[in-house]
């Protein structure tokens, strides 16, 4: 299964992931400049990776 992997270093913590995000519990949670990832969650959609502004968030295996 494919999960969310954000570059830290490169995440602005606009929180378009997180509001895009159809997972349920949302993968997703901003805090501060980075992203905490709940990959259990993930239902690789996508979604996050289309719509991040900064585009550091990639799926992997």
């Amino acid at each position: 299964m494919s999960y969310p992997v954000v570059d830290k270093e490169e995440c602005i913590a606009c929180g378009v992931c997180e509001g895009v995000c159809p997972a349920d519990p949302n993968v997703f949670k901003v805090e501060d400049v980075s992203n905490v990832v709940n990959p259990d969650s993930c239902i690789a959609c996508e979604a996050c990776v289309n719509n991040c502004p900064v585009l550091c968030i990639k799926l992997e295996d």
